[in-house]
């Protein structure tokens, strides 16, 4: 048996092992009074229960290992219980400024919109709908700030959170502001083709960050972003009821599409430079 650390909080230490046990890793915590030990059988592991635990320590807190206790039947809420906190500090740990910032706008333009109406805020901000708008650059942006229902809003910003703060985080802000841009202009370029200037939301670019984050974790299954292959099934499905029409809502079919090739395609590239490089970034 090796005493691999120990943590202050059994909770979160429980966590881990019940991680590594979904891991074919079998580990055991003896607790010292408030201190929780965590014991390895299998000195051989070693290297990856280091390896998961450095991941862990980044981000205890993460779904996958709740996730991993309940599968593994360790989940006793009489013996354990996740830490509570506020809201607002648990959105500025999950967001970083750029992810706060584009869902904050979100929620002014949203609220512009009620108040003066779209059509007004759609003057200032909709895709360019002809030569004379080209140079005014903000437009090929800006139009992802654009929602007319607050089911729209609601759907788009909460996954915009959970994606973009992920992805700034573990990523950083230059990967998260290239995701944006490059899939905020192409998307519209795409949906305009079809829709003409008269479009907005947020979902493009929310479908770029899901390609970004599901491939970039089945390439990288060991770090901290993943995507579970449910969630991108249930994208694809949405994408397919949106072409048929399914729900009778209007939906920007083409900018989702674009959105995901965008994001696939960005992850593909990080992904592929970085097995190239041999290291990981």
């Amino acid at each position: 048996m090796i005493r691999v650390t120990t943590l202050s909080n059994a909770r979160l230490a429980q966590a881990f092992i019940d991680y590594m046990k979904t891991q074919g890793v079998t580990m055991e915590m003896q607790q010292q009074g408030r201190i929780a030990e965590l014991w390895l059988a299998d000195d051989e592991a070693l290297a990856r229960v280091e390896a998961a635990l450095e991941i862990f320590l980044l981000d205890p807190a993460h779904p996958r290992y709740q996730a991993a206790s309940w599968r593994t039947g360790s989940a006793d809420r009489d013996r354990f219980q996740y830490q509570r906190t506020a809201w607002l500090p648990a959105l500025r740990n999950q967001a970083g400024p750029v992810t706060i910032s584009i869902l904050l706008g979100c929620v002014l333009v949203f609220i512009l919109m009620n108040i003066l109406g779209d059509d007004v805020v759609m003057v200032w901000l909709a895709f360019p709908s002809g030569p004379s708008r080209y140079m005014q650059l903000w437009r090929w942006v800006s139009h992802i700030l654009l929602h007319f229902s607050l089911l729209h809003l609601l759907f788009n910003i909460v996954w915009w959170w959970y994606l973009a703060g992920a992805v700034e985080k573990y990523r950083g802000v230059t990967t998260l502001l290239v995701l944006t841009l490059v899939s905020a202009v192409v998307s519209g370029v795409v949906q305009s083709h079809f829709s003409g200037a008269l479009f907005g939301g947020l979902s493009g670019v929310v479908y770029a960050l899901m390609g970004y984050v599901w491939w970039y974790g089945e390439k990288n299954p060991d770090g901290p972003l993943m995507m579970p292959r449910g969630v991108i099934v249930f994208a694809l499905l949405w994408l397919i009821a949106g072409y048929f029409d399914i729900f009778g809502i209007a939906m920007a079919n083409a900018a989702h599409v674009a959105g995901l090739v965008i994001g696939l395609s960005i992850a593909f590239w990080d992904t592929r430079h970085t097995t190239a490089t041999g290291r990981r970034r």
